[in-house]
């Protein structure tokens, strides 16, 4: 409550009340402004990580984005897959970037040369930062299918079309539970990448080499530094025809869970 000082007639100094009053506003303001630019602070991202971030979200291949944003420096206009780039002027160490898709603006914002001069494409060593991981994990949780070059380790409800490459022979292993099951990692490609995917029991015999597999509700680890893929006990592994952009739940195949979801590691 702001009160002023009580004066000798019992009357209130206003002036007093409203100095009072005039540095809760300040002290308010100020405190907004710290928040503001704190929030500021951690939302900054580097050109880099920014750049490597529309690579992911409007898939396109990072060289692909690098060379189409040097050609624009050069020519004042490029394009990159479903990307229109646009260079809007240039001072001596940057050069301001426009991106459309459609006509409608996706970003704008300054470079510096330098980035654009190096022999190796910059981009490419932000693909694993922080803000591309959690973009991924986003992306993932809509139920859309992945590319192998888009999992990270610590992914669930992981959604994947592969063909499988490779079916090594089998091994046996006791499990906590006091009896021996049969575990395999095959190895699946999709036109970004291979991955090992672990499989058990009758899994195992479900699939043959050349088949194009559908993963459903898998999860992501690492086994000895080397990242693999988990059916889990909420996973689905399906053998179908051929591949699709979207999940088609009318798609026939047979359809098999986890047969072993006790043990968290796969073999070698």
């Amino acid at each position: 409550m702001l009160v002023g000082r009580i004066l000798a007639d019992g009357s209130t100094d206003k002036r007093a009340r409203y100095k009072h009053l005039e540095l809760s506003e300040n002290n308010f303001y100020n405190k907004n402004k710290m928040k503001k630019s704190k929030r500021a602070l951690r939302n900054k991202v580097s050109a880099g990580e920014y750049l490597a971030f529309l690579s992911i979200k409007y898939e396109v291949e990072p060289d692909r984005f690098f060379n189409a944003l040097v050609s624009a420096e050069e020519n004042e206009k490029s394009r990159c897959g479903n990307l229109s780039i646009e260079c809007r002027g240039k001072t001596q160490d940057k050069a301001v970037f426009l991106i459309l898709k459609d006509s409608k603006v996706v970003a704008q914002f300054p470079i510096l040369r330098d980035f654009l001069l190096g022999q190796e494409n910059p981009i490419r060593n932000y693909m694993k930062t922080d803000m591309i991981n959690r973009h991924l994990i986003k992306k993932n949780a809509k139920s859309r299918f992945l590319s192998i070059k888009d999992l990270r380790a610590g992914m669930k409800k992981v959604n994947l079309k592969a063909k499988v490459l490779e079916i090594p022979s089998p091994k046996s292993v006791f499990t906590r539970f006091g009896n021996y099951a049969s575990v395999v990692n095959v190895m699946i490609a999709d036109e970004t990448g291979t991955i090992k995917l672990c499989l058990w029991n009758e899994q195992i015999g479900s699939i043959s080499i050349g088949d194009t597999i559908q993963i459903l509700n898998a999860r992501m680890s690492t086994f000895r530094g080397e990242k693999q893929l988990n059916i889990g006990k909420d996973g689905t592994l399906s053998n179908v025809e051929g591949l699709s952009s979207q999940p088609n739940e009318g798609q026939s195949g047979s359809v098999l869970t986890h047969a072993e979801n006790s043990c968290e590691k796969c073999v070698e």
